[in-house]
């Protein structure tokens, strides 16, 4: 089996929701409604979003963390639903649908890497903007197969991860390290204090989460 994951964006729908903010969407359909978690600094403004476009009928959360159960499901309005594509290449969803930055993010599983190329060339053909964030061959049963290793790890707020990336990739984790606290705000344009803090509240989710599994195989 072959498990890619895709970042789509320009098929309206929650992508929309959550453009220009801080704030994630993770999505479980259940047809006739969707289960929908919003999390970020920017929460408020996509549940006000949200509720223009199928309406809310259960909120529960608040600040920065939003459960919402929604009047209708999105699928039924939407007219390019990824799951129309992922029949035609006989390919499967791996819940939940991720929205953040304007973008849609699905994990998709297929039986062979042609299913994949070809999903992933469709999408394009129809006018999608498709980055392939992951691609990799599931050759192994593991703790929780068919799903990848990725759910052991917490998930980060779009700030997070885009902070983290830029430290990761500035080489700020090398030793000696090739860049700073002060280089990455002024790439940003946010503070020092700012970027120390996203990176330090990223940290403690990733080492919480990995020595919790690290400690399970104890």
């Amino acid at each position: 089996m072959y498990e890619a994951t895709f970042e789509i964006t320009g098929d309206g729908g929650y992508t929309l929701a959550t453009a220009e903010t801080d704030a994630a969407v993770e999505l479980w359909c259940n047809e006739h409604c969707d289960l929908l978690h919003v999390r970020g600094p920017s929460a408020d403004a996509v549940v006000e979003r949200v509720e223009r476009l199928v309406g809310v009928r259960e909120r529960l959360g608040r600040d920065d963390e939003v459960v919402l159960i929604t009047d209708d499901c999105l699928r039924q309005r939407e007219t390019r639903a990824v799951e129309a594509y992922l029949v035609r290449h006989d390919c499967l969803l791996l819940p939940p649908l991720r929205y953040e930055r304007g973008a849609k993010v699905c994990r998709v599983l297929a039986l062979d890497s042609a299913s994949l190329t070809g999903l992933y060339r469709e999408l394009v053909a129809d006018g999608l903007s498709v980055d392939v964030r992951t691609k990799r061959h599931v050759n192994v049963v593991t703790e929780d197969a068919p799903l990848s290793p990725s759910r052991l790890l917490p998930d980060l707020s779009p700030r997070q991860y885009e902070v983290l990336r830029l430290a990761v990739e500035g080489g700020y984790y090398e030793m000696p390290r090739r860049t700073t606290t002060d280089e990455l705000a002024a790439q940003l344009g946010i503070g020092r204090r700012t970027v120390a803090e996203h990176l330090r509240r990223a940290e403690n989710k990733l080492v919480v989460a990995v020595f919790e599994h690290l400690r399970g195989r104890r």
